[in-house]
């Protein structure tokens, strides 16, 4: 799957990732293989909105994210969403607080996302649309970003555990011929620093005979091992090349 589709994002999109340049700056991505090719899973650690953003406007490559469907829901659901779910619950405001701040912050939101084309992702039957056209954009050459973190507590340094519904999106992959590359991903907000491990392929997480729930948890574990690596400047210099001259191909 080496596709490189064609990437539009619309004008408006365009326009507010360049405005928000100054509060998201370019991370150091520290590639422990090789830069990430098309058509692969991505699963990262969320940190709030610093993760999708790195990603989106700095990686370089094709993306399709997973959101919530509320995230494409109208304005209303998604401001309902926003300021009990995600600033209450997830990121601890009081709730007052939040209910003023996305009198402002939600309707900035809803055209973000509408730019952004996400997948939606829903708790019931809606999740098989959800899967196909996950893989749809997949076999086009996008790149599929899922955060699979358990947050309930929050987005934490140290992460919890993953939900397992990537690994059904890659057991459908491979049931139509495609053994998905899946990248392990961690963003550091405190250095910017974004590791990408070298990818695995589904075939080899679940070679033998893993459940749904052991692949998440191992893949979990790499992902906060990924967050504790310390990197010396010689490795950050190489990584930075590395990147550049990916850049450059795609």
């Amino acid at each position: 799957m080496s596709t490189q589709p064609q990437v539009k994002r619309k004008w408006y999109f365009r326009l507010l990732t360049k405005l928000m340049s100054g509060r998201y700056k370019e991370p150091t991505f520290i590639y422990l293989g090789e830069p990430i090719e098309n058509g692969a899973l991505i699963l990262s650690n969320h940190e709030g909105t610093d993760a999708p953003m790195s990603l989106e406007m700095y990686l370089g490559r094709p993306l399709r994210m997973w959101g919530t469907g509320e995230m494409n829901a109208g304005l209303g659901r998604l401001y309902r969403y926003q300021t009990r779910y995600y600033y209450h619950e997830k990121k601890h405001w009081n709730l007052t607080l939040a209910r003023i701040f996305c009198l402002l912050a939600s309707p900035l939101t809803w055209l973000f996302y509408s730019g952004l084309d996400l997948i939606s992702t829903y708790h019931d039957a809606r999740f098989v649309k959800t899967l196909r056209e996950s893989v749809e954009s997949l076999k086009a050459g996008y790149n599929i970003v899922i955060y699979p973190e358990v947050s309930d507590k929050g987005y934490l340094a140290e992460l919890e555990g993953f939900h397992e519904g990537f690994v059904l999106l890659a057991e459908i992959c491979k049931k139509r011929g495609i053994d998905l590359p899946i990248y392990v991903t961690y963003f550091r907000k405190s250095d910017k620093v974004y590791v990408v491990d070298k990818p695995v392929l589904y075939s080899e997480s679940s070679s033998h005979g893993q459940s749904r729930s052991e692949i998440a948890a191992m893949l979990c574990q790499r992902c906060n091992e990924l967050g504790r690596m310390q990197f010396d400047a010689e490795t950050l210099a190489r990584s930075q090349g590395v990147a550049e001259s990916a850049a450059k191909i795609s």
